[in-house]
């Protein structure tokens, strides 16, 4: 009887065990790990699985379009007009493409903007990318994550020291079966415009 008890606790501690790394391998929050474990990898297939590339760059080609004075400010320079960026949406999300796949393979903002083709209007994703979220942030961790159905908002927590403050990247995301793919980052816009009012503040106070 004691041994027939044993082995129904072991069992049951199995199936738990079980079912708590399944929910964590189903999590959303796991495929961004595993996109994040790709980048470390010089893995671009493996990211693609998790990140849908195209979706996510052009989204952001949309927000920095909507955004030209927050860009004029990040991006000194270089073209911020938004008209030219929306009629060039198409060639500037496959240059992003290129910059993303470029940089996972090499682990190199520079080998990545040299991979990039040519374009009219001088805005790289991946610098303007540096800029926002900063060249020495951190991640702190997960701030929030909910599930709607077949979508999530998982909320990404980093510091930016060059402000000395955080923010939080919103990162929407859709099942695929038994995993899931980040689309957009959906705080784009505000986030642009924060940093910007935050570095005309800096610029302001010669700091």
């Amino acid at each position: 009887m004691k041994k027939l008890l044993i082995l129904l606790i072991l069992a049951a501690v199995g199936i738990g065990a079980y079912l708590y790394y399944y929910k964590v391998r189903t999590a959303p929050e796991y495929s961004l790990m595993q996109a994040y474990k790709a980048i470390n990898d010089h893995d671009p297939a493996t990211f693609e699985r998790y990140v849908d590339v195209n979706s996510v760059t052009g989204s952001l080609v949309d927000e920095v379009a909507k955004n030209g004075s927050a860009l004029g400010v990040l991006n000194p320079g270089g073209m911020a007009m938004t008209g030219a960026l929306r009629l060039l949406k198409p060639q500037l999300t496959q240059a992003a493409r290129k910059e993303v796949q470029r940089y996972i393979e090499t682990g190199s903002v520079e080998a990545a903007a040299a991979a990039a083709p040519n374009r009219l209007v001088n805005v790289s994703m991946l610098g303007l990318a540096g800029k926002v979220v900063g060249e020495n942030s951190k991640f702190q961790g997960i701030a929030y994550s909910r599930e709607e159905g077949e979508q999530a908002l998982v909320g990404l927590e980093f510091t930016q020291p060059r402000y000395d403050t955080t923010m939080v990247l919103e990162v929407q995301m859709r099942k695929r079966g038994d995993y899931w793919q980040a689309t957009e980052i959906t705080n784009t816009g505000a986030i642009l415009q924060h940093v910007a009012r935050m570095e005309k503040r800096r610029l302001v106070g010669g700091k």
